[in-house]
């Protein structure tokens, strides 16, 4: 692949896209393993900020600190027999929950349905459940754990290796301009305005999207993430809604950024 191309190529075939041939049969086994990974996303965007590993130990409710009984714990199917309430406090379950189990259905679907190739799509399964999983903990906490930040860099990094359309310089280089790029403006901020304007975890989520999409990938992202962050802060400070040093989740639109630049450069100019 061309080193600018910077996107997996997911071979478009005459009259269309040439996906995977799995059957209703594998389609229906990658949504139920999508929705249990979104859980396992859930888990891990709610104990990783807190220091928490999401591999240890029972959910427990937020209010109550009740143990989430098996039965309560089945994605999407739970949320709605329990009508989005703790079965023992009846406290109101966040919206995220489902949606982020949905998430992991999507992922592992549109991966199913349209990369025919295994190393693609582990790419792209992983790839787009960590960007989920970052855009909830920046959200909602404006944490980017390391854990899946570096450790996403570095299976990034892996994954070149057997992938098509990515070579293991291109991943890295792709880390490095991203890295690079972050810092530098940082550094400028800072040394001119005295505010750290780029927080460390965007910087080690940027070399996260650099190492997936390649040089060329990462730079649309860039462009495209602080774009999102212009229009959405710009109308908040006009209205006096936040002010000019007030923390925003710039990863969350990094991670916004990311999974629709990998997936418009696997759709539309593989």
């Amino acid at each position: 692949m061309p080193f600018s191309s910077g996107f997996p190529a997911f071979g478009a075939a005459e009259g269309g896209f040439a996906g995977s041939s799995v059957g209703a049969g594998g389609l229906v086994f990658a949504g139920l393993v999508g929705l249990a990974v979104g859980s396992f996303l859930n888990s891990a965007a709610t104990r990783l900020p807190r220091g928490e590993s999401p591999l240890r130990g029972r959910s427990r409710c937020p209010r109550c600190s009740s143990r989430i009984r098996i039965r309560d714990n089945l994605p999407l199917v739970s949320y709605a027999a329990l009508a989005g309430r703790c079965r023992d406090c009846r406290a109101g379950i966040p919206l995220r929950y489902p949606l982020v189990e949905a998430g992991g259905a999507a992922a592992a679907l549109s991966g199913a349905a349209l990369v025919p190739d295994p190393a693609l799509l582990a790419a792209w399964f992983l790839f787009l459940c960590l960007a989920l999983t970052l855009f909830v903990t920046d959200w909602e906490q404006l944490v980017l754990p390391d854990a899946l930040t570096l450790g996403g860099a570095g299976a990034g990094l892996l994954l070149a290796v057997p992938r098509p359309d990515l070579t293991l310089f291109e991943s890295a280089a792709g880390a490095a301009l991203g890295f690079g790029l972050l810092a530098g403006l940082r550094g400028l901020w800072f040394r001119f305005r005295r505010v750290e304007a780029i927080g460390r975890g965007d910087l080690k989520l940027a070399l996260l999207l650099g190492a997936f999409l390649g040089p060329v990938g990462v730079l649309r992202s860039l462009a495209f993430a602080s774009g999102l962050g212009l229009l959405a802060a710009l109308p908040l400070l006009l209205l006096g809604r936040i002010r000019r040093d007030t923390p925003l989740p710039f990863g969350a639109a990094l991670c916004l950024a990311g999974a629709a630049c990998f997936a418009w450069g696997a759709l539309f100019e593989a």
